[in-house]
């Protein structure tokens, strides 16, 4: 393990064209406040602060085993030290030097895809972000390109005709980004020092270990720092409940821990893989947890948000522990040179506490590769898009010769932690493979959970369509026509 690491006093990034070289950075800096208030670039809006409106959207380039790429961010809940070593490019650079419109922009223009002007550049930039991957995209790529951003009065269908229309007006391979990638590649590499980056502002402390083993020492120096990987969560304690995080130790940088390794029997994700990197993973060997996947938070919250972290803050209403605990995940702890690995249902011991010592990180997230029986992945939310679960379920029920074997229960957003249901899942095993079988689990549910109400969801609310999704999982599993079932209306009128 890394000791004496060479230590550097400054984050390097470029900034558009410009390489920007600070050391009077704190932790809770953001980036949207850099660009607006200190860049004067207010081409970037604030919106929500909290990485749901989309009006703040970004790109984001950095390197990767695969060369230089760019993804969308929310820059109110980026953190900018954590652009050590990338490239940022927001609205006023698209056009390039001649400051014409960028293609995008054009087709925004010719199909009236903006009407208050407030969102429209977040959207740009995200359809931009898409067009340089899919020069000819789906409706569904674009649906899914802008759900993290919220239009209030022009309308998406018009949004989606001019993204649909963007190489009529120019080609992704002649835009000043493609031109000038290999250039800034070689800028990239050229910040890559391998050092620590330890920077402040006033009592403010930020830190960026230069590898995992770097993280390992850093933390054993400071157990009580709070670890930051994509700031989805994290970002808001910031910008709405203007708490302190100092000292902060990022993450989300560290190539170590962003592996996927996809062994004979089982898939291992670094706790640094994001939702997006995890997700061609996810779906060739999960399949049912593609629609899932899909829905987690919109595409600037995948990017930046890691599985990792969505375990490690231990939060209730988390989308991943529960679909993980269905499928036998583990998780490996780390503290120093030592580790240690657990079910990853035991890592959740209360509200708001994990089994996590000071100074010890999520290192990484084991999953079977087995999929023989019957699964399924269900979120329940207010919007089917970019919103917090009122409910998540995963479900795994092996079946032997008509009866069941075994069956994992796990939900998120009924009780104080992701937990598995027991007694439902006592109803289940050595009963015939049966609707009955499910509706009497949806009954002995009730023993499992007394869920909360709040402002996403009331306690009968969720009893009832935690119940319902039980028979929704048998009619689709059991191939039932929906239209003969008398369960199928109670799901619908619930759901």
């Amino acid at each position: 393990m890394t000791q004496d690491a060479l230590v550097r006093q400054e984050i390097r990034f470029y900034l558009n064209d410009r390489e920007m070289q600070l050391s009077d950075v704190g932790s809770e800096d953001t980036l949207l406040d850099f660009l607006r208030i200190d860049q004067r670039l207010t081409g970037t809006k604030e919106g929500c602060a909290e990485g749901d409106c989309g009006a703040c959207t970004v790109m984001v380039g950095r390197l990767t085993d695969t060369g230089l790429h760019y993804e969308t961010v929310n820059a109110c809940i980026r953190f900018l030290a954590s652009l050590d070593g990338c490239h940022v490019v927001t609205i006023e650079y698209l056009g390039g030097p001649n400051g014409r419109l960028s293609p995008v922009q054009q087709a925004m223009v010719e199909h009236h895809g903006s009407q208050c002007g407030f969102c429209t550049p977040g959207i740009v930039m995200s359809l931009y972000a898409l067009w340089m991957a899919h020069p000819l995209p789906t409706v569904t790529q674009v649906e899914s390109a802008l759900q993290g951003n919220l239009c209030r009065c022009t309308g998406y269908a018009p949004i989606i005709r001019a993204a649909q229309t963007v190489t009529t007006y120019g080609t992704p391979e002649a835009e000043h980004l493609a031109l000038e990638r290999g250039t800034v590649t070689e800028r990239l590499r050229a910040l890559k020092d391998g050092a620590r980056v330890d920077v402040s502002k006033a009592d403010s402390r930020a830190i960026l270990p230069a590898s995992a083993d770097d993280l390992a020492a850093v933390l054993l120096a400071e157990p009580e720092a709070t670890i930051i990987a994509g700031a989805t969560d994290v970002g808001l304690w910031v910008t709405k409940f203007l708490r302190r995080i100092s000292p902060a130790v990022f993450v989300g940088h560290l190539d170590d821990l962003k592996n996927v390794k996809v062994d004979d029997g089982q898939i291992t994700f670094g706790a640094g893989v994001t939702y997006t990197e995890a997700q061609d993973v996810i779906a060739q060997h999960f399949p049912h947890l593609s629609e899932y996947w899909d829905r987690i938070a919109g595409w600037q919250v995948r990017n930046m948000g890691t599985i990792g972290g969505n375990i490690a803050n231990g939060s209730p209403i988390g989308d991943t522990p529960p679909v993980l605990i269905a499928l036998g995940a583990t998780v490996t702890l780390r503290k120093g040179d030592v580790r240690r690995v657990l079910p990853l249902e035991n890592y959740f011991v209360a509200y708001g506490l994990q089994d996590r010592a000071a100074g010890e990180f999520v290192e990484s997230i084991t999953v079977p590769r087995a999929l023989a029986g019957f699964h399924a992945a269900y979120k329940i939310s207010k919007r089917r898009e970019e919103d917090i679960s009122s409910v998540a379920v995963g479900i795994n029920v092996q079946v032997v010769a008509g009866v069941i074997d075994s069956a994992v229960l796990a939900f998120g957003g009924m009780a104080a932690t992701p937990k598995r249901a027991a007694a439902a899942e006592a109803a289940l095993v050595g009963q015939p493979w049966s609707e009955a079988a499910f509706l009497a689990a949806g009954v002995a549910l009730a023993e499992d959970f007394q869920p909360l109400s709040d402002m996403r969801a009331s306690a009968e609310y969720r009893l009832k369509v935690a119940q319902n999704l039980f028979r929704r999982f048998w009619l689709e599993q059991s191939g039932t026509d929906a239209r003969l079932s008398g369960a199928l209306q109670s799901a619908v009128e619930d759901q």
